[in-house]
């Protein structure tokens, strides 16, 4: 079914599909990390990613005006963390449903099957004549995702109060060093950057929240001032590096000073992600920035030895 995803894409089908994150065999695993939101991530599909129940619900909410907005017409997932979110409790504040259809729209069908006086055709073939230029089509539409995303995201602040934004920046303004995190462990990391924080050491947050497309620019910017950055992927691309860990190399690459990067492997099939970890990124991103070297760019960590 994986071509599927390609095809809901290429044909513009404005679908919402949540996507509860797991593991992927082999073995067999169905508990919580990146390894299928990742591997989707060059279909062609919009990306979220939730930290909680909250966001999860905020934003399939605004998913859908996002997918279904005219200049678009692209399919968007949802991420969450399996079992660590789907299968948690946690208070979430809900909208009116009214609110909701009223926020959402109704839905409007660009190139209907159905339009016997404008008959279509889903799924030809296409030849090299035009195959590369419907795909720079496709480019094209994703780079005006993220403006969409933002209108929407100011829409939705008016009615709930609830402010997001392409990712999420935690204590960053004088930031020196800077862990880069999705989803459910954000809120773990957070709490111990607090702690790190009265200790007297500038370290700062930022957790993505669209994915694909990635804003590169946006998070160059964010990060430009900083002197060493940890990604955190709970994900591994087999033979390289983390998928976020090359998203935010791509994005440091168009700074002048570039800070130093290290990439960490984490909570995969549901390995709990503790404080201790967090801690341990932290204290090397101190010594990194104090020696101005980088041991080792790639690591796993909370393995058992």
């Amino acid at each position: 079914m994986w071509e599927m995803m390609y095809i809901a894409a290429g044909d513009r089908l404005p679908i919402v599909m949540p996507l509860v994150n797991r593991a992927l065999s082999a073995p067999l695993n169905i508990h919580g990390d990146h390894s299928d939101g990742m591997g989707a991530r060059d279909t062609g599909w919009i990306q979220f990613y939730s930290e909680n129940a909250q966001e999860a619900y905020d934003n399939t909410i605004q998913a859908f005006r996002v997918a279904e907005h005219l200049d678009i017409r692209v399919p968007a997932m949802v991420c969450l963390d399996g079992f660590i979110v789907s299968h948690s409790i946690e208070r979430v504040e809900y909208i009116d449903d009214d609110k909701v259809k009223k926020f959402v729209g109704k839905f409007k069908a660009v190139n209907p099957l159905l339009d016997l006086d404008k008959p279509k055709s889903y799924g030809p073939l296409i030849l090299t004549d035009l195959y590369h230029e419907y795909k720079r089509a496709q480019h094209e539409v994703m780079t005006k995702v993220a403006d969409v995303v933002l209108d929407v995201a100011a829409d939705f602040e008016k009615m709930t109060g609830r402010k997001y934004e392409l990712f999420e920046k935690y204590r960053m303004s004088d930031a020196e060093i800077a862990i880069v995190v999705m989803s459910s462990a954000a809120g773990t990391t957070k709490d111990i950057i607090d702690e790190y924080r009265k200790k007297g050491v500038k370290i700062g947050l930022i957790k993505p929240r669209l994915f694909r497309p990635f804003p590169f620019k946006e998070m160059a910017n964010a990060l430009k001032k900083v002197k060493a950055v940890a990604v955190l992927d709970r994900a591994d691309s087999f033979g390289g590096y983390g998928p976020l860990y090359y998203e935010i190399c791509g994005a440091v690459m168009s700074l002048e000073k570039k800070p130093l990067m290290i990439n960490k492997i984490f909570g995969l099939g549901g390995r709990d992600y503790l404080p201790d970890q967090a801690e341990q990124v932290i204290d090397e991103l101190v010594k990194i920035v104090k020696s101005g070297k980088v041991k080792t760019v790639k690591e796993y960590i909370g393995v058992k030895e």
